[in-house]
């Protein structure tokens, strides 16, 4: 039975998921993926702002990083970043941000990939831009 690409891009973020623990004790939640896509959530707790009350740059970096990276896995192949930037505003305590990320172009090894982390009311708070390398190997079967 041949799979989806919906089907291995659900394989293969439960695969990486399980082998994440980072992800998971920052407390971010898988919210949707999709191939070349993957959106991510994080509630802004009280261990992630800095000493002006804001969310350390820090957690929000991680948050852009992990959707990067379900955006990258979604075909089931490996990848590594090779480059990443990251321009932010400052999240408040309480706040949940919910980060988008989308491919925006991908040949047989390299792939170029947009995150944008919002507020849930909206706003904008950080715009992230990331480059891929595949590597041999499946992530998912």
């Amino acid at each position: 039975m041949k799979r989806t690409a919906r089907e291995i891009a659900r394989l293969s973020a439960e695969a990486r998921w399980s082998r994440n623990p980072a992800s998971q004790a920052l407390g971010m939640a898988i919210e949707s993926v999709a191939p070349g896509r993957a959106v991510l959530s994080l509630r802004v707790a009280a261990n992630m702002v800095d000493g002006h009350g804001f969310c350390h740059g820090g957690s929000i970096f991680a948050l852009a990083d992990s959707a990067f990276a379900f955006a990258c896995h979604s075909r089931s192949e490996r990848q590594r970043a090779r480059h990443c930037h990251i321009c932010y505003l400052p999240g408040r305590l309480g706040v949940r941000l919910i980060a988008a990320a989308r491919e925006r172009q991908r040949t047989q090894r390299n792939g170029v990939y947009e995150v944008t982390v919002r507020a849930d009311r909206g706003e904008t708070i950080a715009e992230f831009r990331g480059h891929s390398r595949s590597v041999p190997r499946a992530l998912a079967p």
